[in-house]
This record gives structure tokens, C-alpha cells and sequence, in this order.
């Protein structure tokens, strides 16, 4: 190698990193490898009664759809340029138009109904699936994934496009009408698929539309026709463009993904608990444990519980955590002040005490609880700037002091932890890094549940006036069936009542993330008197979004990340590890099971075992999820300047035992960041691996983020050395199979990448 410096890193033991500081030869340099190439000239020929079209390129036939059944066709007008016909049976008429560069194809219907085309064969295909996929026709992973199944192109399709890639050059499909839209697959011989387009009551306007292009096979070039359409329709903001609004956005570049967990005032380690049995039969205990007794769900138990305590000279773990969860419930409660009068308060205690808990806001209220409590606990409970579990200052404090001086730290359900513990927001700011509650505007409850507090609103005519009814004319039911689905469109006075009521507080946000917006599930709305389409529930996300982001001046992320919210989100959250057997069984529900990921709920008010449980992956998953063989990096060629997208917070770096050394390469060779879990515990547990990974990762994705991803290459027959480019010449070479792969002048170990420079 031609080198001015050369040094090899090797971490963990788990995965060895070669960083090369050099020039390239100039020739080498700029070559253009993968870089892509622009749509190429065509001409094309269609028969209406089948509407097979055929695409000639230099000399060589393809089919772009295969033919429907056979159809009557009226009206029928062909040029050179141009055919047109009317299906007058089925109420469609069909124009095609040979643009400069594309084939226009356009659908339209006098009438509600549904319509299929495309009809797509090809001996692969290139699909936006999440971050991006190679899906070879006969591959018996993929036909036994997709067969029969039907995929919703807004919600699992990161882009508006999709291709066949042919023998000879690949076929393009940009989708103009994004919504309404469904790819059934059949697999039995052979991977195809059926495009349909579903013609609704609630769109005025009953048309889809193609643009159809033909560009060099490879994934780059079609990322790069992409990309230049989003580019012609003014739809790209790059990252830099977007900080230039607000700065904090650069507070991304470098930083790892961090959720924080517990949404508990306090944990059990946080309680002596000698001396709690010894100070039980004091008033004061008795005040609280009849508080709990009568306001607190499962308070006789716990009560009960409580009482037998007493009497033993031990605290069996069940005890404490009863008595752990009972309390953080107490102190989320308006009348936990009224029922427990506040003597022996320090000063500050008395002060809030005396404007009573009505004239408080959230922060003012626990803080209020918290001293009550520390009150009657005395020293039998740690000093309150050390209680908890996951956001406690020593943590924040041994983060940053470990190097890692760029973070997003996240919430893990809602805001109350930064009301809680309003201190390690600020810190958090004040060491540069973005922090923010997760919300979720998705599903509403007719009634307040302190666990999803995200499902209700203070306004109770949004649970009748502004829920979701579907073409039955039933309401549409919220996440895992509970509740209802809130109308986008309908949102804005929900949005801003939360905003106020949360940021008053005073609590010091920078950032916020917003569940599902992103993600691409769009309802329409057939509520008698205000139906709404897809489309408006598109624009209602987008709209509530930009509230945020604008007016309140937040980073915001959401999930999925797909690219309708390009200009509006700065970050995502499950592009590159999607939901991964959302109905399986042996993952969610058999406990038995070695793949069993966990439940919601934490027993001791840590990470939920969902999160924090490393379990193996199913063969099968790994193949269409993680195998890198697979995988494209479609998003990142379009748009890796624009949106930092990683991990869906179920399936974050750590999660899947067998694949964290892959997984590592990827977020190199992709330029993503990790993403992880962390409370007290975990953090204990993982801090070596997650401060040596960030070490050497943070700087180069602060480097490669700047630019547009250039390049991408297969280099082994096996597809499983791979290289990556960033600009002029940061080039990353990763090896994932288990044989040394010789590249240039290097001889590339397995499990081992390289990022030229």
C-alpha cells in the first residue's frame, strides 16, 4: 500500500479495523467505478389489449410489464411518441408519452375501483425495501419471505420507486401517485409481483402515474435517477441546508443513538432497606403506605405486602419492587401533597408547598412529590440527585468524561422522565448533547393511562370528531388495537396544547421525537361530512412536524424515515433494522422460545427486557434483514447527506447476539449511527464495546455525513466484500465473509474493514 500513515486498531476482540491516511493515484481516484450513469435512450411499443409494453434500448427488447389478461380497448391512438387507449368495461383510459428521458405512463378511472399495473417479471430486482435490497427472482430465502404477501408501497418502500433489473440494463419506475397503493408478490416459479392501485371515494381526482426509466444495472445508477427526480421537483434538503435554520442539527454528526431508560423516580437500589424495615412503624411510613393503599393500582397488595414486611427480618426482591413501583406511581400523582402534609420540608419544599400542588406545573409537582417523600424517608433513601436509574447525573457525567462528546439521548416512552429530572436535561445540553421525549400522535384513549400517556388529550371531543372511520364505516383501532386512530389532519390544536403544556415547565428539550410520522401508514378518512385522503393525512403529519421543528425549534427525528419527510426530519429511527417478525410467535409471544425478544415491561423500572434482551435471529430473518449479500444502500446513495437514519429501537446494535459483529461493519460501511440502550446497568455492562466502537466511528461519520455517498461496489463473487464511497475518495472496504479478500495492495482479514482516506 501507498501509505503516509498506517495503524491497526483491534477492539473487543470482536471486530479489527484498518484506518489508511493516503492519496489516491489520480487515476484511481477518479474513477468513476459504481458511480452511475444517466438514463439511457429508448423507444417503446405497447398492445392495448394486454397493455404489454416493450422497452428497446441499444438493440436489446425488455419487457416492462407483462401482459394483463386480455381486455376489450377503445379509442386508440398511436404515434411515435405516443398511445393511448380506454377500457370502457372497466372505466380506465391509459395514455403512454416518450418523454426526453422517461416513458410517461398514466392511469386514470371515471369511477371507484382498483387497477393492476405493472405486471413485473425479472430475473432481479432492485426494491427500497427499508434501506435498500437486491432480491434475486429464484432465491429461496426471498420467494418463501414473499410469497403471497402484500406490501403497501408508502409504508414499505423508503422511496417512490422501484426497478427491474434486466439482462442488459435495469428498468425504473418512479411512482408519481404515492398513495393508494399495494405490490402483491407471487413466488411459486419465480419472484413477480402485480402493482395496484386502489381508486378511492375520497380522491376527487382518480388517476396514478409512472415515470419509467432505463438506466445501467447497477444500484447507483438507479439511486442516481432517483435522485436527480427528487432533485427536479425541489423535494431535497441537505443536512447543512437545514442547520443552517438551526445549528443543533450538527449535533448529530459523530453521535451514537442513545435511549435512556426508566420513567421511575426512584429504583430499589436507591432505598436502604435495613433501615427502611426498621423506620416502618413510624406515622410517616403509615401515611404513605395508606396513600398507596387507596390511589395506586394493586394498592392493597402492595399495602399488604407493606405490612408483612414488619414482621421479617429480610426484603424478599418481589417485596421491593412492589414497593419500589407503588411509590414512583404515588409521586406521579396531583394529590400525593394533599395526603401527606408537608413537614419537614426543606426550604424550597415549603415554598412550592405553599402555592399549592393546583398552581404547579409537572416539574414544580414531582419536584414537590420528591421532597415530600425524601421528608418521610429520611436516610433510608438515597439524596434525591441520585436517585433513579438510568438518568441520573453520574451517568451523564461518566458518558462524557469516556469520550463520547456528541449523543442523541432519547426518552424511551414519553416525557415524563425530563420532568422528573429536569436537572439532567440541562446538564445534558450543557455537555452538547440533543435529548428529547418521544411522542406519538398515532393512537387516541378515551381515557388517561399514566403508562401511554401519549394516547390521550385534554380535549375530549377528538375521541369521537376526530378519529379515523374506515370504508365500513367503523373506527379504525390504534396500536395493538387499543383505542383509535387520530386523524393527522385534525391534529394541529392536540399538537400545540402538548407543546405548550410540556416545554411551560420549563424543561430545556432540544430535541423531539415523533412516533409513526415517518413511517408511511396513511389512512383515508371516510368520517360522513369530512372525508380525507391519504394525501391530507400526509400533509397533516408533515404539517405537525414542521410545528415542532420550526416554531418550537427542535431537532426532529421520527420513525422509518420514509422519504416523503426528507426536507421535513433531521434523523430516523428504524430504516436500517426494520420491525422484524411483528407476528411471529416464537419472537413475541413463547416465552419458551430462545427467540423470544422480551416484553414491554420492566419488573424493575430498568430497559425492558424488549430492549435490553440479546437473543440469536432466525435464519431466515437474517437473510432478508441483515445478510449484507442482500443489501443496497439505496437510501444513503440518495440520500446520506440529507437524513441520518439507524436502527428501529427493538432490534438496536446489541440486540441480536449472533450479528454484532457485522452489524459493526455495517454502520461504517453505511455511514449510520449505532444505536443503543442504556441504564446504569447496561451501561456497566457495555461500556468498553460502546465507547471503543464510537471511538472510531464518531469521527468518521462526522467526515462522511458532510458528503454524498458516491460509490458503491460488490467485490466478491459471494457479495460479501463490499465497498462504499463518500465524496471524491473516502472510500470504506468491508469483509463479512470468514476468507481474507485481497484489495489494491491489502489483504483484507475477515470480520475486518478498511476506510481509505
Amino acid at each position: 500500500m501507498i501509505s503516509l500513515n498506517k495503524r491497526t486498531i483491534i477492539f473487543n476482540a470482536v471486530l479489527s479495523i484498518i484506518l489508511a491516511v493516503f492519496v489516491l493515484p489520480a487515476a484511481y481516484a477518479g474513477d468513476n467505478g459504481s458511480g452511475g450513469q444517466a438514463a439511457m435512450p429508448f423507444e417503446f411499443e405497447a398492445d392495448a389489449e394486454t397493455f404489454k409494453v416493450v422497452i428497446t434500448s441499444g438493440d436489446v427488447r425488455e419487457t416492462v410489464s407483462e401482459p394483463l389478461k386480455r381486455r376489450k380497448a377503445a379509442v386508440l391512438i398511436k404515434s411515435a411518441d405516443i398511445a393511448s387507449w380506454n377500457y370502457p368495461d372497466d372505466g380506465i383510459s391509459v395514455v403512454l408519452k416518450k418523454e426526453k428521458d422517461h416513458l410517461r405512463v398514466s392511469i386514470a378511472a371515471d369511477r371507484v375501483g382498483s387497477f393492476g399495473w405493472p405486471n413485473a417479471a425479472a430475473p432481479n430486482y432492485t426494491l427500497p425495501l427499508w434501506e435498500g435490497k437486491y432480491i434475486p427472482a429464484d432465491d429461496t430465502h426471498w420467494k418463501k419471505f414473499l410469497n403471497g404477501r402484500n406490501m403497501n408501497t408508502a409504508e414499505n418502500f423508503s422511496m417512490r420507486f422501484f426497478a427491474l433489473n434486466k439482462k442488459k440494463y435495469a428498468i425504473v419506475y418512479i411512482i408519481e401517485n404515492m398513495f393508494n397503493n399495494e405490490i402483491e408478490f407471487n413466488a411459486k416459479d419465480g419472484i413477480r409481483f402485480i402493482f395496484t392501485h386502489e381508486f378511492t371515494a375520497t380522491n376527487k381526482i382518480k388517476e396514478y402515474e409512472f415515470k419509467i426509466y432505463v438506466t445501467a444495472n447497477d444500484p447507483v445508477s438507479i439511486a442516481n435517477v432517483y435522485k436527480n427526480y427528487v432533485k427536479e421537483k425541489g423535494e431535497f434538503a441537505l443536512l447543512e441546508d437545514k442547520a443552517k435554520t438551526n445549528a443543533n442539527i450538527r449535533k448529530l454528526y459523530g453521535a451514537p443513538h442513545i435511549y435512556l431508560w426508566e420513567r421511575e423516580f426512584i429504583t430499589a437500589e436507591n432505598i436502604d432497606w435495613k433501615k427502611f424495615r426498621s423506620a416502618l412503624p413510624s406515622a410517616d411510613m403509615d401515611g404513605i403506605r395508606d396513600f398507596i393503599k387507596t390511589s395506586v393500582e394493586d394498592g392493597s397488595e402492595v399495602a399488604a405486602e407493606w405490612n408483612n414486611i414488619k414482621k421479617q427480618d429480610f426484603v424478599s426482591e418481589y417485596q421491593k419492587n412492589a414497593v419500589v413501583r407503588a411509590l414512583n406511581h404515588a409521586l406521579l400523582r396531583g394529590d400525593f401533597y394533599k395526603s401527606n402534609e408537608p413537614a419537614g420540608l426543606d426550604s424550597e419544599g415549603v415554598k412550592l408547598a405553599g402555592r399549592g400542588a393546583d398552581n404547579l406545573n409537572l416539574i414544580e409537582l414531582y419536584d414537590l412529590n420528591k421532597r415530600i417523600l425524601k421528608s418521610r424517608l429520611k436516610d433510608t433513601i438515597d439524596p434525591m440527585e441520585k436517585w433513579g436509574n438510568g438518568n441520573s447525573l453520574e451517568l451523564l457525567d461518566d458518558m462524557h468524561a469516556s469520550g463520547i462528546t456528541n449523543a442523541w439521548l432519547g426518552f424511551g416512552m414519553d416525557w415524563i422522565p425530563g420532568l422528573i429530572n429536569p436537572e439532567f436535561v440541562k446538564k445534558a445540553c450543557e455537555y452538547g448533547y440533543l435529548i428529547g421525549p418521544y411522542d406519538s400522535y398515532h393512537s387516541i384513549h378515551d381515557k388517561c393511562d399514566l403508562e401511554w400517556i401519549t394516547a390521550y388529550f385534554d380535549d375530549p371531543q377528538l375521541y369521537e370528531n376526530a378519529t379515523v372511520t374506515g370504508k365500513k364505516g367503523t373506527k379504525i383501532g390504534g396500536f395493538l388495537g387499543r383505542g383509535r386512530q387520530l386523524n393527522p389532519a385534525l391534529s394541529m390544536p392536540a399538537v400545540k396544547a402538548r407543546m405548550e403544556d410540556i416545554l411551560n415547565t420549563g424543561v430545556k428539550f432540544n430535541s423531539w421525537f415523533i412516533d409513526c410520522d415517518a413511517y408511511g401508514e396513511f389512512f383515508d378518512d371516510y368520517t360522513p361530512g369530512r372525508m380525507s385522503s391519504q394525501a391530507d393525512d400526509m400533509a397533516g403529519r408533515l404539517k405537525r412536524m414542521e410545528y415542532i421543528r420550526d416554531e418550537k425549534n427542535m431537532v426532529i427525528g421520527s420513525e422509518l424515515g420514509n422519504d416523503y419527510a426528507a426536507r421535513t426530519i433531521a434523523f430516523a429511527h428504524g430504516l436500517e433494522t426494520p420491525v422484524i417478525g411483528y407476528d411471529d410467535k416464537d419472537m413475541k409471544k413463547d416465552k419458551n422460545s430462545k427467540y423470544y425478544l422480551g416484553q414491554y415491561w420492566s419488573p424493575d423500572g430498568g430497559i425492558p427486557p424488549i430492549y435490553a434482551k440479546q437473543v440469536p435471529i432466525k435464519e431466515l430473518y437474517r437473510r432478508i434483514y441483515l445478510d449484507p449479500a442482500y443489501s443496497l444502500p439505496l437510501y444513503k446513495l440518495a440520500y446520506n447527506d440529507c437524513v441520518i437514519t439507524t436502527h428501529h429501537w427493538e432490534f438496536a446494535s446489541l440486540k441480536f447476539s449472533d450479528e454484532i459483529e457485522n452489524r459493526m461493519m455495517y454502520e461504517f460501511l453505511y455511514n449510520i449511527p449505532p444505536l443503543y440502550h442504556i441504564d446504569r446497568k447496561a451501561w456497566k455492562k457495555n461500556r468498553g464495546l460502546i465507547i471503543s466502537h464510537i471511538k472510531k466511528w464518531s469521527p468518521f461519520h462526522k467526515k462522511a455525513v458532510m458528503m454524498e455517498m458516491t460509490g458503491f461496489e460488490i467485490l466478491s463473487e459471494d457479495r460479501l466484500v463490499q465497498s462504499t464511497r463518500f465524496g471524491p475518495a473516502l472510500r470504506v472496504v468491508a469483509n463479512f465473509s470468514d476468507r481474507e479478500f485481497k484489495y489494491l495492495n491489502d489483504s483484507i482479514k475477515p470480520k475486518t474493514l478498511v476506510i481509505y482516506d
